[in-house]
């Protein structure tokens, strides 16, 4: 527990066997439980999650791929039996390496003192961001945080970050079911908390870039930007009520 509520974390995962165990092993000592979502992985995943050996780790397999938003879809359902007071924390942490576990704390203390219902890790934040992060990642981020920042009505300075906490509270009120199932999940997420009004709050984390390997392809990006203008669209339908 951290602050004491309990804290979750989803790792969506999809062939990420070379990288899984290191993520799970540096898992800090005041998480729970963890739940790996392997995404119908072509390779080993599931057998390298396991060979961990941590006792709080469970993993949960597709029987075909559906993509991140849907594996996250699937962990926060999970998480919510496994933790299901209105505080407690399901932090998202993705299987590649890219999120230090260090920053997990930062991401629970507002959610466990009340203060949101939602945290997101802000790389631009951190010092020496631009030296760190990739000029595409750096200028996409930049771009599409601006984008979805006037869709939604509120600022949000890096909208891309996976690196999360939503709390139990919050999972409950949102249309899970209706999540996008692919990239482009956090702009349509941060849509569906900003039409129901719910606290969205931003903390420094630290941007990793190593061994990881990017999934994100340009034929993601036109439907980042129809999720984009969806969020406008909800905005519109919440101030009408």
């Amino acid at each position: 527990m951290l602050g004491g509520v309990r804290v979750v974390v989803v790792v969506p995962a999809y062939d990420e066997a070379p990288r899984i165990g290191r993520v799970l092993r540096g898992m800090p000592e005041e998480v729970d439980h963890v739940v790996v979502v392997d995404d119908a992985s072509r390779d080993a995943t599931r057998d390298a999650a396991l060979a961990v050996g941590d006792g709080r780790v469970e993993v949960l397999v597709h029987a075909e791929n559906l993509g991140v938003g849907a594996a996250i879809r699937t962990g926060y359902l999970r998480a919510q039996e496994l933790a299901p007071g209105p505080s407690d924390a399901f932090v998202v942490m993705a299987g590649d390496g890219q999120m230090d576990p260090r920053d997990l704390p930062a991401l629970v203390r507002p959610i466990a003192r009340g203060e949101a219902d939602y945290v997101k890790g802000c790389r631009f934040d951190w010092p020496a961001a631009r030296q760190r992060m990739p000029r595409a990642r750096w200028l996409g981020g930049w771009g599409f945080s601006l984008l979805t920042s006037v869709a939604i009505g509120q600022r949000v300075r890096d909208t891309q970050c996976g690196y999360t906490a939503l709390s139990c509270g919050a999972s409950r009120r949102v249309d899970l079911g209706g999540l996008w199932p692919g990239y482009g999940y956090p702009n349509d997420l941060l849509g569906q908390l900003a039409a129901r009004r719910m606290r969205i709050v931003e903390v420094p984390v630290r941007p990793v870039y190593a061994d990881e390997v990017s999934r994100l392809r340009w034929r993601h990006l036109p439907d980042i930007g129809w999720l984009v203008a969806r969020a406008w669209l909800r905005r519109r339908e919440a101030r009408s009520d």
